[in-house]
């Protein structure tokens, strides 16, 4: 893996070193009255540097919103010339790079969906030959980090020496409380690879949910990340796009004056081993719960042999070499015995109700 970016560092070229970043704006350019009133409210907000929108909209399926297109950048000029704040849009094929740099936007993203194909990538790369603008590269869509550096390396290889890279979580195939897991522990090694990478995170697609992005966006600090991307939409509740996960302007304030940020830098050796250390506690987690929902499966085809043999729920012989062999197994790797009976109580009392349940459904049948 390579261990040198040709890139300049955050506090080279970007805000002049004042963390964090902030960059803000609607998941879609809808409408010019959208676009313009959305960024007047957010400039007012003092904080946000790069106002972001979405033109071309990469869609899971046809017929769905796919974004207003060139007609949209026409808007962003206007964005330009009535607030200070520079303009962001991302950018899937050569053509969006075509018409991005002729009405003057500022900055480019390449999204998860592109960065997942080396061969988009390089096409994008390519059209930037020449071409003196900053370009942000988001995480693919799958926990893989050296898609992820190999993606930077193609954009800086171009000559782009203005480079970020936006950490917006992976898909995750099990459920999960987020739209895409964080999995920290990748951009921190990102950053412990290439130290002068500035990282922004972006909440709003980590979460999916306006009510996780506080969360998200204070640990993204704590972490010592450069900066913020958050969603937000002058009326989220009727945005053609991904509304659940935008705030209003006045909420996105309130956010922001909300998180705390950290002055002294983050030992990133320390952060590095803390979330590796984490992330095999949250793989363990996952497998206990595999495991529990295996179990309890299993107490449930238990319980419909006990009905069909006329056989009680409770058998206190049971329930008592449970007890005595599992405490004993649990003494044996040093786990508390208070503890752990704790655990097998709870277990066992959702095994009785679950039976229990078993046997007034089959009864009724």
């Amino acid at each position: 893996m390579s261990n040198q970016l040709d890139i300049l560092s955050f506090d080279q070229w970007c805000n002049k070193g004042q963390q964090p970043l902030i960059i803000s704006g609607p998941c879609s350019a809808e409408s010019e009255e959208q676009v313009i009133q959305t960024a007047k409210q957010i400039e007012a907000l003092g904080k946000v540097k790069i106002y972001r929108a979405g033109i071309w909209k990469p869609r899971t399926r046809p017929h769905s919103f796919e974004g207003k297109g060139e007609e949209a950048l026409i808007w962003l000029k206007q964005v330009k010339a009535q607030t200070s704040m520079k303009t962001a849009v991302e950018v899937a094929k050569p053509q969006h790079v075509e018409l991005a740099l002729k009405h003057g936007v500022d900055i480019l993203w390449l999204g998860a969906r592109t960065v997942v194909n080396p061969f988009s990538v390089q096409e994008i790369a390519d059209s930037l030959q020449g071409v003196d603008i900053p370009v942000m590269v988001k995480n693919p869509l799958n926990p893989d980090i050296s898609l992820w550096i190999g993606a930077l390396e193609r954009i800086n290889d171009a000559g782009i020496n203005k480079i970020m890279a936006i950490h917006r979580g992976f898909d995750f195939f099990k459920k999960s409380l987020y739209r895409n897991v964080p999995m920290w522990e990748i951009p921190i090694e990102l950053k412990r690879h290439f130290p002068n990478l500035p990282i922004i995170i972006d909440p709003s697609h980590i979460a999916g949910k306006r009510e996780l992005l506080f969360d998200i966006a204070q640990k993204a600090l704590d972490l010592d990340m450069n900066g913020l991307m958050i969603e937000s939409h002058n009326n989220p509740d009727v945005a053609f796009t991904d509304a659940a996960q935008q705030l209003t302007p006045e909420n996105l304030g309130k956010l922001l004056n909300q998180l705390v940020v950290r002055r002294e830098k983050g030992n990133f050796v320390f952060q590095h081993k803390l979330e590796e250390l984490r992330s095999e506690i949250d793989k363990l987690d996952a497998e206990l719960i595999e495991i529990l929902a295996q179990r309890l499966n299993m107490v449930d085809e238990i319980g419909r042999y006990k009905l069909h043999n006329n056989i009680a729920i409770y058998q206190v012989k049971r329930w008592t070499n449970i007890l005595q062999n599992r405490l004993e197994i649990g003494e044996n790797q040093g786990i508390n015995t208070e503890f752990l009976m704790k655990i097998l109580q709870l277990v066992h009392k959702e095994s009785i109700q679950r039976q229990t349940q078993i046997y007034k459904d089959l009864e009724k049948e």
